[in-house]
């Protein structure tokens, strides 16, 4: 007997992925994440953390849905 998994996993990832689905309301919702973390990163850069900031920034400009975007 043997178990084909692939279809498993299928089912596995897009179970996981299906909440990332950029709806209207998750795009904003991403775009504000994304605006609070890049502000907090400069924030955080003026008062002398740089590796901090730059973390921040860095986050900040990958979760936004435009740009450079983990989640496009």
């Amino acid at each position: 007997m043997r178990h084909d998994s692939s279809k498993g996993d299928s089912k596995m990832i897009a179970m996981l992925l299906g909440p990332l689905a950029l709806t209207g309301g998750a795009a904003t919702l991403l775009w504000i994440i994304a605006a609070v973390l890049v502000i907090a990163g400069i924030l955080t850069l003026l008062r002398g953390g740089v590796v901090a900031g730059i973390v921040l920034i860095v986050v900040g400009l990958l979760i936004g849905p435009g740009g450079v975007s983990i989640f496009k």
